[in-house]
């Protein structure tokens, strides 16, 4: 471009591993434009680097890294790059001003994708354009679980991002900035260094699951104080305000920049269609158009700015999944494992769940589900009984009967089969048979780009060499380099959309301003009150009640816990209700003295003295009888599968409505279908003694003589049978993935309970099991003393029944 000018650059420094030898030329490159090297201070355009007509530079260091800032003039963006990493400026005058770009390969040119005033789809096409087939590769995989930032850049690291050129990095440790943002300006400057004459300029794009649920325990990515907390999706349902789950996203979203993630595995919206299913707090409901809108907030929200929907430095891009649906698991099992690869659709209901998805088209990104999705009968949907990212006729419906031209992913695992070598975590559920170069190409065939969990691309080279010879056979309409370079485009697009090709270095005091500022907690707080649903009330939740000065007694309880493929059962004891969070609300707090074995599990509970007990809270589990990578309900010992329940008490599945025979189970030898019902078997909750504690509670009050409320804190992640515990409560309160003391401060009279359920909650397993998996609303719901039925919807507040 005939105005573009080449400015100074930092000094060469030594540069580690085949980067060194890169920018030996775009250090000829800056010599041939007639500049000289510098330190990062002394970069400027002019004398007067103050002038607020040009651009100015600065070097920042978070100790480990150090990195140079650009600060462009008016609306242009700001930029940085490593101090080390040899990158140019290019200089430009635009509306008056002089502007800076980053000269990214070092060839004294302003290309198309250096230029940020242009589309980001026009910058990401002229990128995949110049890659080779081995770097585009690298761009489809996202990386294992990373989770120990401390470490720093480990070999591990270095070798996956050099050697089979992964750039997109899943972050699953939790949110302390002290060791994430070093960990991300290292991995950046590391990057930096690895562009040869053949090898283009890709940044880290980090991602990240969700890590913002206020619940203790249980909550994916929750440890750490430095992030605001929200409720879970079910939570924000709750709240039956679309706003709270769009200013959950603006916010959200500028504390993952702050952690550098620019990506969020999120939002899950399958519609939780299915009440014993494992994922369900997860989710938005069971309402379609509710989940839908939720689902259109939330991804506006992440991808925004301002409330705008313009891409900004806060912007991130959203993750929507798991295409079509992961929810009508049969009995609720879940796909993680094989006992629930089977998504089932009695109710021949595929389009409500795709509906959800309709809402959120807009998402940058998109996760497909593990599920094998079969109907009434057992026979798959389409012609393809094989998981999601392998069934040609689920993935048409979304690339072209939905024109989504977003970038579509795996879940993680989805590429590894059972009986491969080394094989854990395995879900190519339909595709075990394939060798690892077919699943590949399968996979690409269905309109798939990225990998989830692979940190190694010579399978997926092996895949391109594959597809490559069925092209020259005359087996495909487009050759390997095509068909990669199409991927290549849609993933680039989400770098150059989030900006990190402008700056992807993080300032550690930006951040730290930004992590958990007090809007953001506040507003985090405020949605958790406004999400807290309120089932039944004798009067003891009211306004204005001063419990300042009052005696509260908490009991205790435990859990067996569950096994998972990473670990055995834990067994764990505990108050039921934080006991520090409600000394913020009482004059005194007293609890159960615990008396344990010499393998720490509880043998005996003593009931404090209730004489002069003013109130009784009891916090409960939504009874538990399955984990997500538990393979549960399936007993490998007797090879035989059993129910999961919502009631605490031992559940035996011999009604009426139980499958005798199921409508999910693989083809066996002989042609025959497996049966994977559990008719006659039985479950207990792991967490029944919480059951068991409630009622040691209710005797106590009633040993008493004194007339003492019950108040019963239900913590769901799932819908719950209440009739083991409500006719025993005074009053009735549940959360959705909240904090105890948002729970204890509605029942205090704190805020007023405005939330109401986004599921139902049954009257019992026969009305479970007569529903379909994949419809909504199907059953009957539970109707307490007051005649109040717990459908969806419901909720109370001072006055009674919430109207819609």
């Amino acid at each position: 471009m005939k105005s573009t000018k080449t400015v100074g650059a930092p000094a060469m420094r030594a540069l580690r591993g085949r980067g060194a030898l890169a920018f030996a030329g775009v250090g000829l490159a800056t010599m041939l434009a007639g500049c000289t090297g510098s330190t990062a201070d002394e970069v400027s355009p002019t004398a007067d680097a103050q002038d607020a007509s040009s651009y100015t530079t600065s070097e920042v260091t978070d100790g480990t890294t150090a990195f140079v800032v650009v600060d462009n003039p008016g609306d242009a963006p700001d930029l940085s790059y490593g101090a080390e990493s040899g990158v140019t400026l290019l200089e430009e005058e635009v509306d008056g001003k002089t502007v800076a770009f980053k000269d990214m390969n070092g060839n004294g040119e302003l290309d198309a994708w250096e230029d940020w005033r242009l589309e980001s789809t026009e910058r990401a096409a002229d990128l995949a354009a110049q890659m080779s087939i081995e770097q585009i590769a690298g761009l489809m995989l996202f990386s294992s679980h990373e989770r120990s930032p401390a470490d720093g850049l480990t070999d591990a690291q270095e070798t996956y991002l050099a050697e089979s050129n992964l750039r997109a990095v899943l972050n699953a440790a939790g949110s302390d900035a002290a060791a994430t943002v070093p960990w991300v300006n290292e991995m950046q400057a590391f990057v930096e260094t690895l562009v040869t004459d053949d090898a283009v300029y890709v940044p880290v794009n980090f991602a990240s699951d969700p890590r913002q649920g206020a619940a203790s325990g249980g909550t994916y990515n929750a440890d750490g104080a430095d992030i605001s907390r929200w409720p879970e999706n079910l939570g924000l349902a709750a709240t039956f305000d679309a706003e709270y789950t769009r200013q959950f996203g603006e916010m959200a979203s500028a504390e993952y920049r702050a952690l550098g993630i620019t990506t969020a595995l999120s939002p899950q919206i399958d519609l939780a269609t299915e009440p014993r299913w494992l994922r369900v707090l997860g989710t938005f409901g069971e309402d379609a158009e509710q989940a839908a809108e939720l689902a259109g907030a939330y991804v506006d929200g992440f991808q925004g700015t301002d409330g705008t929907a313009e891409w900004g430095t806060e912007s991130v891009n959203a993750m929507i999944k798991h295409w079509p649906g992961d929810g009508p698991g049969e009995g609720g099992r879940e796909s993680h494992t094989d006992a629930g690869k089977y998504g089932v659709y009695p109710g021949d209901n595929l389009d409500e769940h795709i509906s959800v998805f309709q809402g959120a088209m807009n998402a940058a990104s998109m996760m497909t589900s593990y599920s094998v999705s079969v109907d009434e009968n057992g026979e798959a949907l389409f012609e393809d009984r094989m998981g999601t990212a392998y069934d040609q006729g689920l993935m048409d419906t979304l690339r072209e009967d939905n024109s989504y031209g977003g970038v579509v992913v795996t879940d993680w695992g989805v590429m590894t089969g059972a009986n491969d070598e080394g094989a854990f975590i395995a879900t190519a559920w339909g595709a075990e048979d394939l060798t690892p170069a077919e699943r590949y190409v399968k996979v690409l065939e269905t309109g798939h780009d990225m990998f989830g969990g692979v940190n190694d691309a010579t399978y997926i080279l092996e895949g391109a060499a594959l597809w490559q010879e069925q092209f020259e056979a005359g087996e495909r309409d487009v050759d390997a380099e095509t068909r990669f370079q199409q991927s290549g485009a849609r993933i680039l697009n989400m770098s150059f959309d989030a900006g990190l090709y402008e700056s992807a270095f993080l300032d550690p005091e930006e951040s730290a301003e930004i992590l958990a500022s007090e809007d953001k907690v506040d507003a985090g707080y405020a949605a958790q009150l406004a999400s807290v649903v309120m089932l039944k009330n004798d009067g003891t939740i009211a306004a204005d009640t001063d419990w300042s000065d009052k005696k509260v007694y908490i009991p205790q309880s435990s859990d067996n816990g569950l096994p998972s493929i990473f670990a055995p059962a834990t067994y764990s004891y505990g108050p039921t209700l934080d006991l520090d969070a409600a000394a913020a609300f009482f004059g005194e707090v007293v609890t159960d003295e615990v008396e344990v074995d010499e393998n720490g599990v509880v043998t005996s509970y003593t009931t404090p003295d209730l004489s002069d007990v003013d109130l009784v809270l009891v916090g409960m589990d939504s009874p538990t009888t399955g984990a997500v990578f538990g393979n549960s309900g399936y007993d490998a010992e007797s090879g035989e599968y059993y129910p999961l329940s919502l009631q605490y008490r031992e559940y035996t599945a011999d009604g009426d409505n139980v499958r005798k025979t199921s409508l999910s189970g693989d083809i066996l030898e002989d042609g025959t279908q497996e049966n994977r019902s559990y008719f006659g078997n039985s479950v207990t909750a792991s967490n029944e003694a919480d059951l068991d504690n409630f009622e040691r509670a209710v005797a106590a009050v009633e040993a008493s003589g004194n007339d003492i409320p019950v108040v019963t804190v239900l913590k769901a992640i799932h819908a719950t049978i209440p009739a083991e515990f409500e006719a025993d409560s005074d009053a009735i309160v549940v959360g959705f993935g909240i904090s105890d003391a948002a729970l204890i401060d509605v029942v205090t009279g704190g805020y007023e309970p405005s939330g109401r359920l986004p599921i139902q909650f049954p009257a019992d397993m026969d009305t479970v099991e007569a529903q379909y998996e994949d419809v909504a609303k199907d059953m009957t719901p539970y109707t307490d003393a007051n005649g109040n039925a717990y459908d969806y919807g419901f909720g109370l507040n001072y006055a009674g029944v919430i109207s819609e």
